[in-house]
Protein backbone atom coordinates (compact mmCIF):
# COMPACT_ATOMS: atom_id res chain seq x y z
CA UNK A 1 0.00 0.00 0.00
CA UNK A 2 1.36 3.42 -1.21
CA UNK A 3 0.50 6.86 -0.33
CA UNK A 4 -0.82 6.48 2.88
CA UNK A 5 -0.39 9.97 4.69
CA UNK A 6 -1.25 11.35 1.08
CA UNK A 7 -2.14 15.02 1.73
CA UNK A 8 -0.67 15.04 5.64
CA UNK A 9 2.02 17.46 6.77
CA UNK A 10 4.76 15.92 9.81
CA UNK A 11 6.90 17.77 11.51
CA UNK A 12 9.53 14.80 12.84
CA UNK A 13 12.03 15.88 16.10
CA UNK A 14 15.33 14.75 16.92
CA UNK A 15 16.63 13.16 13.26
CA UNK A 16 20.29 12.99 12.55
CA UNK A 17 21.77 10.81 10.56
CA UNK A 18 21.28 6.80 10.59
CA UNK A 19 18.78 7.51 13.83
CA UNK A 20 15.18 6.44 14.27
CA UNK A 21 13.82 9.83 13.60
CA UNK A 22 15.57 10.07 9.90
CA UNK A 23 14.03 6.58 9.59
CA UNK A 24 10.83 7.78 10.23
CA UNK A 25 10.76 10.62 8.13
CA UNK A 26 12.13 8.73 5.11
CA UNK A 27 9.03 6.43 5.52
CA UNK A 28 6.50 9.42 5.69
CA UNK A 29 7.96 11.38 2.76
CA UNK A 30 7.83 7.64 0.99
CA UNK A 31 4.05 7.62 1.62
CA UNK A 32 3.53 10.49 0.10
CA UNK A 33 3.28 13.08 3.69
CA UNK A 34 4.96 17.02 3.25
CA UNK A 35 7.43 16.83 6.42
CA UNK A 36 9.34 18.95 8.15
CA UNK A 37 12.83 17.64 9.83
CA UNK A 38 14.38 19.22 13.02
CA UNK A 39 16.99 18.77 15.20
CA UNK A 40 19.97 20.30 17.38
CA UNK A 41 22.82 19.90 15.37
CA UNK A 42 22.72 22.27 11.99
CA UNK A 43 25.27 20.14 9.89
CA UNK A 44 24.07 16.83 10.53
CA UNK A 45 20.63 18.05 10.09
CA UNK A 46 20.87 19.97 6.73
CA UNK A 47 23.06 16.28 5.10
CA UNK A 48 19.55 14.51 6.08
CA UNK A 49 17.49 17.09 4.94
CA UNK A 50 19.22 17.20 1.44
CA UNK A 51 19.19 13.38 1.23
CA UNK A 52 15.59 13.22 1.74
CA UNK A 53 14.60 16.43 -0.31
CA UNK A 54 12.70 18.05 2.83
CA UNK A 55 12.76 21.36 4.85
CA UNK A 56 14.77 21.66 7.65
CA UNK A 57 15.19 23.88 11.01
CA UNK A 58 17.52 23.94 14.07
CA UNK A 59 15.89 23.21 17.31
CA UNK A 60 16.90 22.24 20.69
CA UNK A 61 14.13 20.91 22.44
CA UNK A 62 15.24 22.26 25.76
CA UNK A 63 14.85 25.28 24.28
CA UNK A 64 11.32 26.70 24.52
CA UNK A 65 11.46 29.40 22.43
CA UNK A 66 13.12 27.46 19.55
CA UNK A 67 10.71 24.26 20.21
CA UNK A 68 7.56 27.17 20.15
CA UNK A 69 9.40 29.05 17.01
CA UNK A 70 10.01 25.11 15.50
CA UNK A 71 6.06 24.27 15.52
CA UNK A 72 5.31 27.55 14.20
CA UNK A 73 7.21 27.63 11.28
CA UNK A 74 6.79 23.61 10.63
CA UNK A 75 2.73 24.78 10.03
CA UNK A 76 3.23 28.03 8.06
CA UNK A 77 5.75 25.98 5.76
CA UNK A 78 3.76 22.86 5.33
CA UNK A 79 -0.02 24.48 5.05
CA UNK A 80 -1.07 22.70 8.79
CA UNK A 81 0.22 19.99 11.23
CA UNK A 82 -1.46 16.61 11.33
CA UNK A 83 1.75 14.47 12.76
CA UNK A 84 4.27 15.17 15.15
CA UNK A 85 6.56 12.61 15.96
CA UNK A 86 9.85 13.45 18.95
CA UNK A 87 12.80 11.09 18.59
CA UNK A 88 14.90 12.95 20.92
CA UNK A 89 17.01 11.67 23.27
CA UNK A 90 20.53 11.42 25.63
CA UNK A 91 21.39 7.56 25.77
CA UNK A 92 23.70 8.26 29.01
CA UNK A 93 24.88 5.12 31.04
CA UNK A 94 25.52 5.74 34.96
CA UNK A 95 25.93 4.49 37.92
CA UNK A 96 22.95 5.21 40.08
CA UNK A 97 24.90 6.82 42.91
CA UNK A 98 27.03 8.62 40.40
CA UNK A 99 24.12 10.87 38.42
CA UNK A 100 25.22 14.15 39.37
CA UNK A 101 22.31 17.45 39.65
CA UNK A 102 23.87 18.26 36.12
CA UNK A 103 22.90 14.76 34.42
CA UNK A 104 19.75 14.62 35.65
CA UNK A 105 18.56 18.58 35.28
CA UNK A 106 20.23 17.34 31.28
CA UNK A 107 18.26 14.39 31.39
CA UNK A 108 15.20 16.32 32.68
CA UNK A 109 15.41 19.15 29.71
CA UNK A 110 16.17 16.38 27.28
CA UNK A 111 13.58 13.79 27.82
CA UNK A 112 10.79 15.78 29.71
CA UNK A 113 10.61 19.07 29.97
CA UNK A 114 11.22 19.40 26.32
CA UNK A 115 9.48 17.06 25.33
CA UNK A 116 6.10 18.48 27.70
CA UNK A 117 6.68 21.91 25.89
CA UNK A 118 6.61 20.48 22.57
CA UNK A 119 3.84 18.38 22.87
CA UNK A 120 2.32 21.70 24.02
CA UNK A 121 2.99 23.51 21.04
CA UNK A 122 1.82 20.97 18.76
CA UNK A 123 -1.62 20.93 20.26
CA UNK A 124 -1.82 24.78 20.16
CA UNK A 125 -1.18 24.00 16.08
CA UNK A 126 -3.62 20.59 15.64
CA UNK A 127 -7.26 22.47 16.85
CA UNK A 128 -8.67 19.65 13.81
CA UNK A 129 -6.85 16.69 15.08
CA UNK A 130 -3.73 14.65 14.31
CA UNK A 131 -1.37 12.30 16.16
CA UNK A 132 1.20 12.97 18.35
CA UNK A 133 3.75 10.19 18.57
CA UNK A 134 6.60 9.93 21.11
CA UNK A 135 9.46 7.46 20.56
CA UNK A 136 9.90 5.57 24.11
CA UNK A 137 11.79 2.62 25.16
CA UNK A 138 11.63 -0.75 26.19
CA UNK A 139 13.65 0.17 29.46
CA UNK A 140 10.90 2.40 30.13
CA UNK A 141 8.86 -1.23 31.49
CA UNK A 142 11.95 -3.40 32.04
CA UNK A 143 15.04 -2.89 33.44
CA UNK A 144 18.91 -2.19 32.34
CA UNK A 145 21.23 -1.26 34.45
CA UNK A 146 23.09 2.27 34.99
CA UNK A 147 20.27 3.81 33.08
CA UNK A 148 17.62 5.12 35.68
CA UNK A 149 17.54 8.76 34.70
CA UNK A 150 16.72 7.55 31.14
CA UNK A 151 14.57 4.99 31.87
CA UNK A 152 12.75 6.93 34.77
CA UNK A 153 12.08 10.36 31.84
CA UNK A 154 11.19 8.06 29.34
CA UNK A 155 8.21 6.36 31.74
CA UNK A 156 7.33 9.42 32.61
CA UNK A 157 6.64 11.35 29.12
CA UNK A 158 4.60 7.75 28.23
CA UNK A 159 2.43 8.69 30.96
CA UNK A 160 2.47 12.50 29.59
CA UNK A 161 1.24 10.82 26.29
CA UNK A 162 -1.34 9.72 28.13
CA UNK A 163 -2.43 12.21 29.28
CA UNK A 164 -2.44 13.88 26.37
CA UNK A 165 -4.54 11.39 25.05
CA UNK A 166 -7.24 11.39 27.79
CA UNK A 167 -7.52 15.14 27.77
CA UNK A 168 -7.33 16.27 24.12
CA UNK A 169 -9.22 12.98 22.74
CA UNK A 170 -12.33 14.98 22.38
CA UNK A 171 -10.66 17.41 19.66
CA UNK A 172 -9.48 14.24 17.68
CA UNK A 173 -5.96 14.04 19.08
CA UNK A 174 -4.63 10.77 19.16
CA UNK A 175 -1.06 10.92 21.24
CA UNK A 176 0.90 7.37 21.45
CA UNK A 177 4.31 6.07 22.39
CA UNK A 178 6.43 3.60 20.52
CA UNK A 179 9.11 2.01 22.87
CA UNK A 180 11.55 -0.01 20.88
CA UNK A 181 14.18 -2.19 22.30
CA UNK A 182 18.00 -1.98 21.22
CA UNK A 183 17.74 -0.60 17.38
CA UNK A 184 21.23 -2.01 15.32
CA UNK A 185 21.14 0.07 12.99
CA UNK A 186 20.64 3.33 15.02
CA UNK A 187 23.66 5.39 16.57
CA UNK A 188 22.36 5.19 20.45
CA UNK A 189 22.33 1.06 20.94
CA UNK A 190 23.80 0.28 17.23
CA UNK A 191 27.55 0.14 18.65
CA UNK A 192 27.02 -2.09 21.02
CA UNK A 193 25.10 -4.58 18.71
CA UNK A 194 27.49 -4.84 16.26
CA UNK A 195 30.06 -6.60 18.71
CA UNK A 196 28.71 -10.48 17.91
CA UNK A 197 28.62 -11.85 21.59
CA UNK A 198 26.62 -9.02 22.87
CA UNK A 199 23.80 -9.36 20.08
CA UNK A 200 23.86 -12.71 21.05
CA UNK A 201 22.83 -11.83 24.24
CA UNK A 202 20.60 -9.70 23.58
CA UNK A 203 18.38 -12.09 20.84
CA UNK A 204 18.61 -14.99 23.75
CA UNK A 205 15.61 -12.46 25.50
CA UNK A 206 14.08 -11.38 22.14
CA UNK A 207 11.25 -13.98 21.40
CA UNK A 208 12.08 -13.31 17.72
CA UNK A 209 15.57 -13.85 17.69
CA UNK A 210 16.79 -10.64 16.06
CA UNK A 211 17.57 -7.10 17.16
CA UNK A 212 15.41 -4.56 15.98
CA UNK A 213 16.19 -1.68 12.90
CA UNK A 214 15.15 1.47 12.36
CA UNK A 215 12.81 0.63 9.73
CA UNK A 216 10.51 -1.53 12.40
CA UNK A 217 10.30 1.66 14.16
CA UNK A 218 9.58 3.43 10.88
CA UNK A 219 6.67 0.85 9.89
CA UNK A 220 5.33 1.44 13.45
CA UNK A 221 5.55 5.28 13.32
CA UNK A 222 3.94 4.99 9.96
CA UNK A 223 0.95 3.04 11.20
CA UNK A 224 0.21 5.10 13.86
CA UNK A 225 0.22 8.34 11.38
CA UNK A 226 -2.23 7.09 9.57
CA UNK A 227 -5.78 7.06 9.33
CA UNK A 228 -5.48 3.16 9.99
CA UNK A 229 -4.90 3.45 13.68
CA UNK A 230 -7.68 5.49 13.63
CA UNK A 231 -9.23 3.74 16.85
CA UNK A 232 -5.58 3.74 18.75
CA UNK A 233 -4.71 6.47 21.28
CA UNK A 234 -3.41 6.46 24.95
CA UNK A 235 -0.77 3.74 24.18
CA UNK A 236 2.81 2.30 24.38
CA UNK A 237 3.10 0.14 21.63
CA UNK A 238 6.04 -2.17 22.02
CA UNK A 239 8.37 -2.61 19.23
CA UNK A 240 11.07 -4.84 20.72
CA UNK A 241 10.45 -8.48 19.52
CA UNK A 242 8.88 -9.01 22.68
CA UNK A 243 11.54 -8.57 24.79
CA UNK A 244 9.42 -7.17 27.45
CA UNK A 245 8.16 -11.13 27.98
CA UNK A 246 12.39 -11.85 28.92
CA UNK A 247 14.51 -9.02 30.36
CA UNK A 248 17.54 -6.85 29.23
CA UNK A 249 20.70 -8.74 29.90
CA UNK A 250 23.13 -7.32 33.09
CA UNK A 251 25.48 -4.94 32.61
CA UNK A 252 28.04 -7.74 33.69
CA UNK A 253 27.24 -10.05 31.20
CA UNK A 254 27.22 -7.21 28.88
CA UNK A 255 31.27 -6.19 30.06
CA UNK A 256 31.65 -9.75 29.57
CA UNK A 257 30.69 -10.30 26.18
CA UNK A 258 32.57 -7.06 25.01
CA UNK A 259 35.70 -8.24 26.70
CA UNK A 260 35.09 -12.09 25.55
CA UNK A 261 37.35 -11.68 22.13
Amino acid sequence: MTNRLEGKAALVLGVAPGNVGEAIARRYLDQGARVLVAGRRADALNAVAADLGCDARVCDITVEDQVNALVADAVQRLGGLDIGVNASGWGLLKPFLDHSRNDLEQMNAIQFSGPFQYFQALLRHMPAGGSIIQISSVTATIMFDQHAAYMGTKAGIDHVIRCIAHEFGHRGIRANSIAPGGVADAPMSGGGLHHPAIAALYQREIPLGRSGLAADVADAALWLASDESSFVTGQVIHVSGGQTLRRNPSMVDVIAAATSS
